[in-house]
């Protein structure tokens, strides 16, 4: 998907209404709308120019003509990759093939969508905030709380000394303990989560760095942290919970995680080698 409508995807609940009307103009006519005017636009979508104008400053570009060129490039690219594939919803009544397949499907997109969002310079200095921390704290709860134990376990594989607690007051306590060498990570797709905003906040005020993790668009969560990155993930009819938004936060984690390895492969190896063999002895003694 292009890199313009998965911001928009994520971010069009939160527009006023005329915008709303041209972002869903756009989405509804994604294989029409290369080319044409801002008054066809405006016409096409029932609102007015100055509300264009209003929406392409919303989604982070300069006017219209910068967002027709950048959209041109965009769908441009998909065409010469051969990204045509159609996004399908899962139903109620859908066979298991079905299911199999849009699920998988679904999970890929979110990847690929945030993937096209992802500043890599934010990436190279997330992941040096984390390389140079002496603790590292990982908030999250519910489907975010999983996406933090995983980073934990991550983390302490290269002697990382991290937390993931899943009590909100432990999350606080820490939090307000943690200090300039320390590093919180606030994981949480709404980004409005109370509980998480609170051990940011703390974390903030102790002096540590806060990167967070969240869907793209405004959320409360930015406003606490130094480095942010908005993902996207599709939604479906049948929501059940978190299924591509986790994948998403997963995938942002390993991003980081192998960053880091990657660059500091030689200082890391002994952890890593060490960690892998406690595992398998562990594994063996069963």
């Amino acid at each position: 998907m292009a890199e313009i409508f998965a911001k928009l995807s994520q971010i069009i609940n939160d527009l006023a209404p005329s915008e709303q009307k041209v972002g869903k103009y756009l989405l509804e006519h994604s294989d029409s709308v290369m080319g044409i005017s801002i008054e066809q636009l405006a016409a096409k979508s029932t609102a007015s120019q100055a509300a264009v104008t209003r929406f392409c400053k919303k989604m982070g570009y300069k006017g219209y003509r910068d967002l027709s060129i950048q959209l041109a490039a965009q769908l441009a690219a998909e065409q010469k990759t051969g990204d045509q594939e159609e996004y399908k919803d899962i139903n109620i009544g859908d066979d298991v093939d079905t299911i199999m397949r849009n699920i998988s499907y679904h999970n890929a997109k979110a990847i690929e969508d945030s993937l096209a969002l992802t500043d890599t310079s934010l990436v190279q200095e997330a992941a040096d905030l984390l390389y140079r921390a002496q603790h590292i704290d990982f908030y999250g709860l519910g489907a975010s709380g999983i996406v933090a134990q995983d980073s934990m376990y991550k983390f302490m594989r290269i002697n990382k000394y991290s937390t993931a607690y899943a009590d909100p007051h432990l999350q606080i306590t820490s939090a307000a303990n943690l200090g300039k060498q320390g590093v919180a990570v606030a994981i949480s797709w709404s980004g409005e989560t109370k509980d998480i905003l609170e051990a940011a906040r703390q974390a903030k005020e102790s002096g540590a760095s806060v990167i967070s993790i969240t869907r793209y668009g405004e959320t409360s969560l930015e406003a606490y942290s130094d480095i942010h990155f908005g993902l996207s993930a599709p939604e479906t009819t049948i929501r059940c919970g978190a299924t591509s938004s986790r994948m998403a936060q997963l995938n942002m984690i390993d991003m980081l995680f192998y960053c880091i390895v990657s660059q500091h492969y030689m200082e890391l190896y002994k952890y890593l080698e060490r960690s892998r063999q406690v595992v398998s002895a562990k594994r063996e003694a069963k």
